[in-house]
């Protein structure tokens, strides 16, 4: 499975988890609809639900006006995924393709202001790990 399918089946996974509290490991199965497991897939998956409250904190502190919970869920598990990968997968893949396929996979799945929103949030954020 390529990334980008694996990091879309994952923003279904949990908002799937967010919306109704579904357990992970069958969040996971539901979106897969038969096919083969993803290691990609899983490890984003739990690792988002796993370190939630850090990259929860993370994210609230980058949005301006916004709180978390106010955000579409789209958005909020889109910006979960990207942090996550931004945080734990920093040497395995670089910032600016975790910008550009959350900012493409917004375009699909979230509302007409939802690509630039992420990308300024994301912009942010990149800014803040990169001053740690």
């Amino acid at each position: 499975m390529k990334r980008r399918t694996a990091r879309e089946k994952a923003l279904q996974a949990l908002f799937q988890i967010d919306i109704s509290n579904t357990e992970p490991a069958a969040a996971i199965e539901h979106v897969l609809e038969g096919e083969a497991g993803d290691d990609y897939l899983t490890s984003l998956v739990l690792g988002v639900v796993e370190q939630k409250a850090e990259i929860d904190r993370l994210i609230s502190g980058n949005l301006e006006k916004w709180s978390l919970d106010r955000l579409a869920t789209v958005d909020r598990n889109l910006l979960r995924i990207a942090a996550y990968e931004m945080m734990f997968f920093r040497n395995e893949v670089p910032e600016n393709v975790v910008l550009d396929e959350a900012i493409e996979i917004a375009k699909i799945y979230g509302d007409d202001q939802s690509s630039k929103f992420i990308n300024g949030v994301l912009s942010k954020l990149k800014q803040t790990l990169n001053n740690d």
